[in-house]
């Protein structure tokens, strides 16, 4: 395939995934986030939407991160390009977008914390079922996020969430998110090795 072929595909793919958040793009205020390629030619970076977290396998690109702050290692979602805490102001409406290509996730609140350190505990029990009613706080579950697809939640409840993944959560698919006035996302960790 060509290199032209190919960039115009990543592109409608682009496009593509930029609809399913509902948000063009180029939006000012979205992050950038890499699309995997089929060709070793060839980069593609697309937008990941403001208000939107991208969730995936760490093994599938978004890695984890050994977060000082929290004292724990994070894993499988981020705002940006790989793994982080999370960390949106209140009454924010967030796209919880499923970014692989072939997995189903989940976004449950595993619980509520004061701060650090994030203690993950060893078995949750995580549903699959939607529960909340679109409204993230604790006892919520997204049901299952098909692969390529995104739910919406609304932060309408403060607070400092462990959250995890009811099918992936002993591989590492857990983080943190912080509801509060000012949050920002932490720092993000490294691509896993390929």
């Amino acid at each position: 395939m060509s290199k032209r072929i190919a960039a115009l595909s990543f592109a409608i793919v682009a496009a593509g995934l930029a609809a399913c958040a509902g948000r063009d793009a180029s939006q000012a205020g979205g992050n950038s986030y890499a699309l995997p390629s089929f060709s070793k030619d060839v980069a593609i970076v697309a937008t990941l939407p403001k208000d939107t977290i991208g969730e995936e396998l760490p093994t599938e690109g978004i890695g984890t991160v050994d977060d000082t702050y929290w004292k724990a290692t994070l894993g499988g979602f981020t705002q940006t390009n790989y793994a982080q805490a999370l960390g949106f102001p209140p009454g924010t409406k967030v796209t919880v977008m499923n970014l692989s290509k072939d997995l189903n996730h989940t976004l449950d609140v595993v619980k509520k914390i004061k701060g650090p350190p994030a203690k993950f505990p060893m078995n949750p029990t995580l549903s699959t079922m939607a529960h909340g009613n679109g409204i993230l706080g604790k006892g919520y579950a997204s049901g299952v996020i098909v692969w390529g697809q995104s739910v919406t939640a609304t932060l309408s409840h403060a607070g400092t969430y462990l959250i995890g993944c009811a099918f992936h959560y002993k591989e590492g698919m857990h983080t943190v998110l912080v509801v509060k006035t000012g949050a920002t996302p932490g720092p993000e960790g490294t691509p896993p090795a390929r």
